[in-house]
This record gives structure tokens, sequence and C-alpha cells, in this order.
């Protein structure tokens, strides 16, 4: 399903409750009582659809990038915040039980607490949760204690909503619109269904097993994995997983990490992996023959249908790893495009794979540009940070406007680097770039 085909059908479920409130034909009230009404159906139904936008469904993410499911997921959060927090001040009706010859209650509000209590309660807990979202890559944040309050959160809400959807609205009461709110509700139930319980069952049947852990440049670790009892699985270089190691595939302690290895190269998969905190400060105690599970694969990185007569790979740190995988992939398959790789780091020592690197340049096709911001002595690459003097000295040729840009590093270098990029001449749709990180 193309993106301006999910666009539309998202925007759909988003205008259906008003349209059925409207098909209703119920005579209206005054225009901010509906406007408060308008207010939280959207809200409403904003919040249901959040669910199946997390980021774990391939058939959305898949097809308009990670990066892109993310950050909508964020921004239509904030949007259904701002609607249910407005929704009640806008109401101007009495707030007293049906007149008897009020029959489609045009002139008073529902106010006795089994309508009002759960509202209130969505009303209170709908801050926290987006707090909760905005603090996730706050300090001394655990992934997994973030995930499941996250989760249970969304979950409260969600039953909170609904349940005030349902025997508050004055719309409500029709069958058709209760049956769609009812459809939504069944819609976030079985997307949790589907993350906490389908497919930690189907990777329960799909282990692998870690058969190497080897450290490769400073505080960076490479991780090799072979399917236990199985063939694999079918991914595309430059994609990412989450991975979980030592333990079930049912805990909320997965993290997303790029796959280095290449689709062409075997059934392994390979991960680069910086020391950050959490699961990566244990990468060196983590003994060969360890279980593990992937959930995978994600992301948009990657050059399938890309036909551009070249390819530019920009890394930044560990940001190598699914370069790596491109350019064995690359390499595997005998590309005839010109390549050139620029990869930053603070010292030599993060270099990861230098040799490897070196050695493809040396077979030919590939251009490789180191930059370190603090080289050490006799350096002959580059110095500094990846900025625009670098990109326009590397990338002088006019044609290679006309190249692909891979980027992925850390969040304010991809955002760097893309305006750059554009101020030089690239279109932005030849560029692509993925972050974990989604501020």
């Amino acid at each position: 399903m193309p993106g301006w085909l999910l666009f539309l059908v998202y925007l759909g479920l988003v205008l259906a409750p008003l349209g059925l409130a409207v098909a209703q034909g119920i005579p209206p009230r005054s225009l901010w009582d509906e406007l408060a009404t308008g207010a939280g159906m959207l809200a409403t139904v904003v919040l249901l659809v959040e669910f199946p936008l997390s980021g774990r469904f391939r058939l959305i993410s898949r097809r308009i990038g990670m990066d892109v499911t993310m950050r909508w997921h964020q921004l239509l959060a904030r949007v259904a915040l701002v609607l249910a927090l407005i929704h009640p001040f806008l109401y101007r009706a009495e707030r007293n039980p049906a007149y008897p010859w009020d029959v489609t209650r045009q002139l008073t509000l529902s106010w006795q607490p089994e309508t009002i209590l759960p509202g209130a309660a969505a009303w209170v807990l709908l801050p926290v949760l987006v707090g909760l979202a905005l603090s996730r890559n706050g300090p001394g944040k655990r992934y997994e204690i973030w995930r499941l309050a996250h989760g249970l959160t969304a979950l409260a809400v969600a039953v909170f909503v609904l349940w005030h959807a349902l025997v508050a609205g004055r719309y409500s009461s029709d069958p058709v619109l209760a049956g769609f709110w009812l459809g939504l509700g069944g819609i976030a139930v079985l997307s949790l269904l589907r993350v906490y319980l389908l497919s930690p069952l189907a990777r329960l049947r799909r282990p692998w097993r870690i058969t190497r852990v080897a450290k490769v440049a400073e505080r960076t670790w490479e991780m090799v994995l072979a399917p236990d009892g199985h063939d694999g699985m079918r991914y595309e270089a430059g994609q990412f997983a989450w991975l979980h190691v030592g333990r079930s595939p049912f805990s909320v302690n997965d993290n997303p990490f790029s796959i280095a290895s290449a689709p062409a190269e075997g059934p392994e998969i390979r991960f680069v992996i910086k020391e950050l905190g959490d699961f990566t400060r244990s990468l060196g105690r983590i003994e060969p023959g360890a279980r593990a599970y992937l959930d995978a694969p994600f992301g948009s990185l990657t050059l399938g249908g890309q036909t551009a007569p070249g390819v530019a790979l920009i890394a930044g740190g560990v940001g190598v790893a699914p370069m790596l995988g491109l350019l064995r992939e690359l390499r595997a398959k005998n590309d005839p495009r010109p390549v050139t790789l620029i990869y930053g780091n603070r010292a030599a020592s993060q270099i990861v794979d230098g040799a490897e690197v070196a050695a493809m340049e040396q077979a030919g096709g590939l251009r490789l540009v180191h930059t370190l911001s603090e080289p050490p002595e006799n350096w002959q690459g580059e110095v500094g940070m990846i900025d625009r003097a670098l990109l326009e000295k590397v990338f002088a040729d006019p044609a290679q406007r006309d190249w692909v840009y891979v980027l992925c590093g850390p969040p304010a270098m991809l955002s760097a680097v893309r305006r750059d990029l554009i101020a030089m001449g690239v279109p932005a749709r030849r560029i692509l770039s993925e972050s974990f990180v989604y501020d």
C-alpha cells in the first residue's frame, strides 16, 4: 500500500465519526457545544488509531519510514492531547438531566458520574502519557521500564476514552457510530495483542544463537547471531532489528540495533553495538551460545528500488553499522555504481572495521573519507565534523547531485547534513536517513 493511500485511509478514519454524527440528522446544539463534541470525537479517534502507528507494524513503517511513522505518532498524540484538554471547556449547554420533551438532548449535558468519571480519568492520564513519550530519552531512563509504563498508560487511556465516548456521547447512542468506536477499540486491542503476545509467540518458534561477541572499536562490539533450527530471516541491507538477548521474547526489554551484515553473505546476522547503557553495558559478558530473539526487519534505510547512478553513505559513529551492511551487499552483488563513504568519529580508536573498508577501497569502486574531530599526530584524513565544507569538497562534481544519499548517525548530525545537502542542490527525495531518537 503506497504512502499516499495510507494517508487517505487515516484521514477517512479520523473524519468518519463526524460524518456518522451528521448523518444521524439530530437537531444541532449551539456552535460551541458542537465544537466541543467534535473535538472530543477527533481526540478519541486519533488516540485509538495511535496504536497501529506505534512503529512495530511493518505494513505502515516499511512504506513511509520508521522516522516518519514515529514522528507522526508523537505529533498526533500532541494533537489529541490539545483536543482532549479543550473538549470539556467548550460546552455551553446546561448540566442537567434531560427534559422530558428534549428527547435528543439538545438542551442539556449528561453529568452523571458514570458518564463523567471515565472522561475525567482519561483527561488526567493523557498528559501523563504524552509526558512519558517525551521523556523517553531522558537521563537515567531505563528503556524497559519506560516501555512498560508507556504501554500500560496508553491502554488505560484508551479504555477510559472509549468508555466515555460510548456512555456520554450524544451521537454515540446511534448503533452505527457505537459500532465504529468498538471497531477502533478492537483494532487497538489487536495491536497490543500483536505486539505483546502474537509476535513474541512467533519469535519463540524462531530462536537465534549468538556465535561471536568481539570488541571492534572503543566501547563498540560486534555481535554475530546464527539461526537456531530455521533458515534465518529475509531482510534488506540497511534495516534494523529489535533484539532480545538472554531473555524471553515476551520481555519488554528489547532494543533496536542496525544490522551490519548483508543478506547475500548468508543466514548469519551481524550487529555493531556501542556501549551506551542498560543492556549494552553487559555486551562483553555475553557468552557464545546464548539464545536471542529478533523482531525484524524494520526500517527503510535501503537501496532497494534506488536507480541513482551513484551511492553516497554518510555515517557518524556507530551509525556506520547499516552502512557496513550496504557496502557488503553492494560488493557481494558486484554493483558497478561508484560509492563514497564519509565516516566521522571523535578519535581513530572509534573506527569500526577500518581494515575491511580500506580493503574495499583498494579493490575499487569505493571512495573512503575518514574525518576525526580529535585526530592523532600524523593523521592523513580529514579533520573536524561532517559539515558543509567537507560535503562540498567530497561531492564537488555536479553530477553527484543525482546520487542517492544515505545518512545514519546522531540526530543533530543527521539534521545538519540533510540541510546542507539540500542547500547544495541534492533533491530531498534522494536523501535517506533514519534515527532512533524522535524528539
